[in-house]
Parts: C-alpha cells; sequence; structure tokens
C-alpha cells in the first residue's frame, strides 16, 4: 500500500487544493491531508475547521484523510508511513518555494517529494487571494468547496463582531 502526505495550512483548502489531492488519489492508495500551523501565519480558519472542511469535502472519497501535522513535517510523515510528500505547482515561482523543501524532506527523512500540477483553469486560486477576495464583499464560491466557503464566511463574521467596540 502507497501512502502519501498533502501538506498544507488549508486556510482554507480551495478548489486548487481539491483538485491536486483527487489527482493524488489515483497514483496513491491512500493520500493523508496533513494539516499544518504555521508559525508565521495567523489562520483565518481554526485547525478544527480546516480539518472538518477537508473531511467533508472528501467524504465518501476512499483514501483520503486528514490529519494534523505538528512538529517537523519529515518526523510525521516517518509517523504514518509516507512513502512520498505530494505538493500541487501552479507555475514556476511554486516550484521555487518549493524546492527547498523537498529537498531538506528528503535530506531529513529520505522522503520525496511528487510534483503535481495543478489543473490550469485553477492557477490563479490561492488561499490568500480567497480570504482577501471576501474580505472585500466578492464571492468565493466558484473557488473553494462549499462547507469551506461557509465557514470562512462565519469566521469573517466572528471576527468583525469581535472587533465592534462594545458600548458602555
Amino acid at each position: 500500500m502507497t501512502i502519501a502526505v498533502c501538506p498544507g495550512s488549508f486556510d482554507p483548502l480551495t478548489n486548487g487544493h481539491v483538485d491536486v489531492i483527487n489527482r493524488a488519489r489515483t497514483l496513491f492508495d491512500e493520500v493523508i491531508v496533513g494539516v499544518a500551523v504555521n508559525s508565521a501565519k495567523t489562520p483565518l480558519l481554526s485547525l478544527a475547521s480546516r480539518l472538518e472542511i477537508i473531511e467533508e469535502t472528501f467524504d465518501g472519497v476512499a483514501g483520503v484523510r486528514a490529519v494534523p501535522i505538528e512538529g517537523l513535517l519529515a518526523d510525521f510523515c516517518r509517523t504514518v508511513g509516507a512513502d512520498a510528500l505530494v505538493k500541487g505547482l501552479r507555475g514556476g515561482a511554486d516550484l521555487d518555494a518549493e524546492l527547498p523543501m523537498a529537498l531538506m524532506n528528503r535530506h531529513l527523512a529520505g522522503i520525496e517529494t511528487a510534483f503535481i500540477l495543478g489543473d490550469q483553469s485553477l492557477s490563479h486560486i490561492a488561499s490568500s487571494l480567497v480570504k482577501d477576495v471576501i474580505r472585500h464583499g466578492g464571492t468565493i464560491s466558484d473557488l473553494v468547496p462549499p462547507v469551506a466557503e461557509t465557514k470562512v464566511r462565519e469566521a469573517i463574521a466572528a471576527r468583525a463582531a469581535a472587533s465592534e467596540p462594545r458600548p458602555t
């Protein structure tokens, strides 16, 4: 049985991510969607929400599951018995960013990274842009799975409510 880990922060999961995960599933027996906490970023969605989005999006898809990643990705891959990492690429800039990480993961854990070219029709979609679009009143229904849109809207509303001044 071959196992691949597809890591990311998935804040939120986009249709580009879904495309890469679905195509990775045709290459590997199991795809573990590893949801990482990036200490350099402040996520909009909680870890629990991000896991729930992935689980609901892939409900009924055999061989795909979401798992939180704590610590080094290389250690996580060893723990789950991964045969490969899977990363989606939208273009050359993604390769430039991913190459050093792929080489480091090979160095640390002996694990290879398989790059899957993203569907060109989805290459403009990035989680950061999705959040920017919705924060400015735009529509994201064609950029993310329905459950992700709902969770993003709820998170933005909760943050807005928390930042409103309270009457004295």
